[in-house]
């Protein structure tokens, strides 16, 4: 590994990275550095489930498939323009022919990156209040990489920023105290928090954590419907985004999409329906259902109209957070849209 900072050109030679838009793209090139492999060295095993989206910079990969040799990508041509082998569990075994230069991300961050991004017009620095909103990108790409996040819908992605409040504080300011009723969620962006919890034997708080930009907190009372059971106290002046408790809970709340299995969806189509890839063009052309017809995500309020409501659309991508964006704007305009479950990948 050469732990070598990425910069957006590199990145851009990428599909789908190319259709990030440009602040977005920098956030993600914050996160990924440049990784080596030495000559016959295994990149991944057939059968691997890890979630990583790879890309060869340089230099020239291998591809066995039962102990054959089905492919070989080199650095700058068209195919490493592509992830390799982007179907999990790994269909094939990867190893490096000679020196090879890669990039790896996490699928799931990169997979809610492009949905956010798609999902509506605004980029990172749009979505900043410029008084005192350091570190805005660092804070929204920590969150989005959180395991929890994953599991909020991606139609609601925009929205749960959009919503969300900047509270400004002061060292020593108590952000939320133990005992008290749970009213917001709180993203910290800016400063230090303590986490403390007061106890019988011990009226000043025993220290259960320290919090820095990124942490996320106040969630357990307003699931739970509980009283808060810690403190929170300011350790420096800072910043933390807030979400009020019902958008919380509404933006939590999946929207009523409707999930098909590729058997069902198969049925669909051969019954009249429509597959609708929402993928980018470069995305589509490099493989896609037969007969379906491509709108990227972030084209849908605009093309929706080329749609023929009287036809049911099974709306795909590669692994179903995309399509899920897209089937919520369909369904919310009137249009009948199921979600391929798993993605065109699971297939």
């Amino acid at each position: 590994m050469t732990g070598e900072q990425l910069d957006t050109n590199l990145l851009k030679h990428f599909s789908p990275l190319d259709g990030l838009k440009r602040d977005n793209l920098a956030a993600l090139a914050k996160k990924v550095q440049i990784r080596e492999l030495s000559p016959q060295q295994v990149l991944f095993k057939e059968g691997d489930s890890e979630k990583r989206t790879i890309y060869v910079i340089s230099g020239t990969l291998e591809l066995i498939d039962q102990g054959n040799l089905s492919e070989v990508i080199e650095g700058g041509s068209d195919t490493a323009r592509t992830p390799v082998s982007p179907v999990f569990p790994r269909r094939v075994t990867a190893r490096a022919h000679d020196r090879v230069q890669y990039i790896s991300i996490d699928s799931d961050l990169l997979d809610v990156m492009l949905t956010w991004d798609q999902t509506g017009s605004y980029e990172v620095s749009d979505l900043q209040n410029n008084d005192n909103a350091g570190g805005s990108e660092d804070w929204m790409t920590m969150l989005l990489q959180t395991k929890a996040f994953h599991k909020i819908p991606p139609a609601n992605i925009q929205a749960i920023f959009m919503r969300m409040q900047q509270i400004n504080y002061k060292r020593g300011d108590v952000v939320l105290k133990q005992g008290s009723e749970g009213d917001f969620f709180y993203v910290l962006i800016r400063g230090r928090c303590l986490v403390t919890r007061e106890t019988p034997l011990n009226k000043e708080g025993i220290k259960l954590a320290e919090l820095v930009v990124g942490d996320t907190f106040g969630e357990e009372a307003l699931i739970s419907e509980a009283k808060r059971n810690a403190t929170v106290t300011m350790l420096e002046d800072g910043s933390v985004m807030r979400l009020g408790k019902d958008d919380f809970r509404t933006l939590l709340n999946e929207p009523m999409l409707d999930w098909v299995t590729p058997d069902e969806a198969d049925v669909i189509v051969q019954g009249g329906g429509q597959w609708l890839d929402v993928r980018l063009p470069s995305e589509f052309e490099t493989n896609h259902k037969d007969g379906a017809i491509n709108i990227p995500l972030y084209f849908i309020r605009l093309k929706i109209n080329t749609l023929d409501r009287s036809k049911q659309y099974v709306v795909c991508c590669d692994t179903g957070r995309r399509s899920s964006a897209g089937a919520y704007i369909l369904s919310e305009r009137g249009y009948t849209a199921n979600v391929l479950r798993g993605g065109i990948n699971s297939t």
